[in-house]
């Protein structure tokens, strides 16, 4: 079996006009697919520097391989099934700037560099008032960034057209602003100026993204057979699913420098972030956080095994086009679409997606994902959305513990004072008692849910369908 490197794949040496800070699976998965596939269908012809954004990572391994690996990725796209292999060679080099600090520094210096990427953990884009700039290299990625912009800066003689087109992945809600604001907080700290500052502000631009892709990362279980396959010996295959979505808050200028739509690729610059994220909250984890509960004290445990059930599946689709998507504000044409693709998430073949995974912390999920929902559609129809609101009852049964019908052990996993606090609710004596108790649970939804007008009874009479009944035939009971 060959190894992997430019001696024996094909790599084409390009322009060096991104600086990556990240080099884990995500952004190897989807940013660098993405580049990849704009090289190959326009005429985008850049290359990647990756900068090791603390002292210890993997671009050792990646610079082994002359920064080739495959991208393999699965799932369903309009029905049919994807298990597809990708060599990604737009990576020209590694650099940690903890021991090479003169070399990342002096990125900043060519002319050619246009964009910076980013996934740093959500940790990642915070203030840290003990960097400074004349740290080799500061700790945080926005003192880094800030001191990568200074440089550039001087370098250039504050030449406008020596901006970068900044594009932070982390998993932040507005991360193109918080980085922001982080940059204006070190600006002030250091005592950069204004003219620097007018530079920022007038020559680069930092845009709020959403990124939407799920990357279980190295196939440590199927990499002999996949390397069997590819014919050589990558150690740094990253699988993801089929599915990509790239949200970013730009204007047209900066799409047409980034001609992702070009290429064919579902990557969107719009005027603002938030309908989309909350289409990706309500569609995707909001459904994920209802038909989970629902889902496992039905005796289903896979996802995928939930949306092919004949009544779990009809559940699904109810609460998600007929509750769910009427709270959103898109077009209805893009929301179906959109949910569509969701279903084909869920029903992955390659993924054993179990529902206890989903219900780690649900409480709180619930609260951020869900109760919003319950509010507009009140506010809009006038009325509950049973399918959501049975979400939230079979939570609430979920979470007193024991065993479901067919003895299989529940464990709720979340924060201790929830888990307890639900399960002293159990002991009280009647269903309405167990629902007010719980709905009166302000540290966890952050109000009090007995004042909205209707959850109480209705989640009460939940509450005794699902003991007397089972959870099963209440959802029959729903999608009738």
């Amino acid at each position: 079996m060959k190894a992997l490197n430019k001696e024996t794949a094909v790599k084409v040496v390009r322009p060096e006009r991104i600086i990556q800070f990240g080099e884990g699976n995500f952004l190897r998965c989807f940013v660098d697919w993405i580049i990849s596939n704009m090289n190959e269908k326009t005429d985008f012809n850049s290359s990647v520097v990756v900068v090791q954004p603390i002292d210890k990572g993997m671009i050792d391994m990646i610079n082994a391989q002359d920064g080739l690996y495959h991208v393999n990725l699965q799932g369903l796209e309009k029905g049919e099934v994807i298990n597809s292999y990708r060599l990604i060679d737009v990576i020209s080099r590694c650099l940690n700037p903890y021991t090479e600090y003169q070399s990342y520094l002096s990125l900043a210096e060519q002319p050619e560099m246009r964009f910076v990427i980013s996934n740093t953990t959500e940790a990642g884009i915070a203030f840290d008032p003990a960097c400074r700039l004349e740290d080799t290299p500061p700790s945080s990625y926005p003192a880094k960034l800030t001191q990568l912009l200074y440089h550039r800066y001087k370098f250039f003689n504050g030449a406008m057209d020596k901006g970068l087109i900044i594009f932070p992945c982390e998993l932040i809600f507005l991360n193109g602003h918080k980085l922001k604001e982080t940059i204006y907080q070190y600006i002030e700290l250091w005592n950069l100026g204004e003219e620097f500052k007018t530079w920022f502000e007038q020559a680069c631009g930092v845009y709020a993204t959403l990124v939407d892709r799920i990357v279980p990362g190295f196939p440590r279980k199927t990499i002999n057979e996949i390397k069997e396959h590819l014919g050589y010996d990558d150690n740094l295959v990253v699988q993801g699913e089929a599915f990509h979505l790239w949200v970013i808050e730009a204007p047209e200028s900066v799409a047409a420098e980034f001609p992702a739509n070009k290429a064919g690729l579902n990557v969107l610059f719009v005027p603002s972030e938030k309908p989309y994220h909350e289409r990706k909250v309500t569609l995707l984890n909001g459904t994920h956080t209802i038909l989970s509960p629902i889902t496992y004290l039905s005796g289903i445990d896979i996802v995928r095994d939930a949306c092919k059930d004949e009544v779990i599946g009809k559940y699904i689709r109810k609460a998600m086009y007929e509750e769910l998507m009427q709270t959103l504000n898109l077009p209805e044409d893009e929301l179906k679409a959109f949910a569509a693709s969701v279903l084909e998430r869920f029903e992955n073949p390659f993924v054993d997606h179990q529902v206890t995974s989903i219900m780690l912390n649900a409480f709180p999920k619930f609260t951020a994902r869900d109760l919003p929902s319950v509010k507009e559609y009140l506010s809009r129809k006038g009325e509950l959305p049973y399918g959501i609101v049975l979400g939230l009852a079979a939570l609430i049964v979920y979470y007193k513990g024991g065993k479901r019908a067919d003895g299989a052990e529940i464990v709720p996993n979340d924060a201790p004072e929830i888990v307890e606090y639900v399960k002293n609710a159990w002991t009280l004596s009647d269903p309405h008692a167990v629902a007010e108790k719980v709905l009166a649970a302000d540290f966890v939804w952050e109000e009090n849910l007995n004042n909205i007008p209707g959850l109480t009874d209705m989640v009460a009479d939940m509450l005794k369908g699902i003991e007397e009944k089972g959870m099963y035939e209440m959802v029959k009971e729903y999608v009738k």
